[in-house]
């Protein structure tokens, strides 16, 4: 893809956390197709992340974002990013009154403090160079809560503060972070969901559709790239409507 061409990002280096299916899939394949050099960590899946990498001459690293140390390694190891997104993440869905330490903190690590991890290993050497774009990926569930997921929402609502308080922070070095946070995507978690639940979902969406990975993926991209360089702090809703 030439430098002309729209929300082209030839000769950027790209980080994408939990790059190995789903929407870290499509975000990754979409950067890479954009023209950037990416680099995807995976903490399982080893065959999908590197069948992604190998699709865009990329890498892809083993790593466990939501311990300090092996974030900090895996930024390292990447080199000198341009662009970091976000993306790892999970489930560990349950009502409050039975939800274990274990499955509150284990969504709270992997969600919310991979991303401190991650943008604090990222964050100086970007200042640094005056240069850079975070996205960091978020959830309308972070913004309208769900039942049944209290660790989930406040893990994808931390993110949302975490990154505008990041924005200010980082702006006057040219470094922007933004969120995109998708509504229901067809992923394999939303394959599994019950259709009484799906048909409920759809209802509530104005488009009336679930949204595609490409579809987040594509929004990810924008951020990333020159054209949206006078953009920071802000929160990009890819969730067919449900969110107004």
């Amino acid at each position: 893809m030439s430098a002309g061409s729209f929300a082209s990002l030839d000769g950027k280096l790209a980080l994408v956390t939990g790059g190995s299916r789903g929407i870290g899939r499509a975000i990754a394949l979409e950067l890479g197709r954009a023209g950037a050099q990416v680099v995807l960590s995976y903490r399982s899946g080893r065959e999908e992340a590197e069948a992604v990498a190998a699709e865009i001459g990329g890498r892809a690293v083993e790593a466990d974002v939501s311990d300090s140390a092996s974030a900090k390694a895996l930024v390292d190891e990447t080199g000198e990013l341009d662009i970091l997104v976000n993306n790892a993440g999970l489930t560990r869905d349950g009502v409050l009154a039975r939800m274990s330490d274990d499955d509150w903190h284990e969504v709270l690590e992997t969600n919310l403090s991979s991303i401190f991890y991650t943008c604090r290993a990222a964050a100086r050497p970007m200042m640094k160079r005056r240069a850079g774009a975070i996205v960091n990926v978020s959830s309308i569930v972070g913004l309208r809560g769900n039942w049944g997921q209290t660790n989930y929402a406040a893990s994808k609502a931390g993110i949302i503060g975490f990154t505008k308080s990041l924005a200010r922070e980082l702006g006057s070095r040219n470094v922007r972070a933004n969120v995109v946070a998708p509504g229901y995507v067809r992923t394999r978690l939303t394959d599994v969901i019950p259709e009484d639940a799906t048909k409920t979902m759809l209802a509530a969406t104005p488009l009336g559709r679930l949204g595609e990975p490409e579809e987040v993926a594509g929004a990810v991209r924008f951020l990333c790239a020159e054209e949206a360089a006078f953009v920071t702090g802000a929160v990009l809703l890819v969730d067919g409507g449900l969110g107004m």
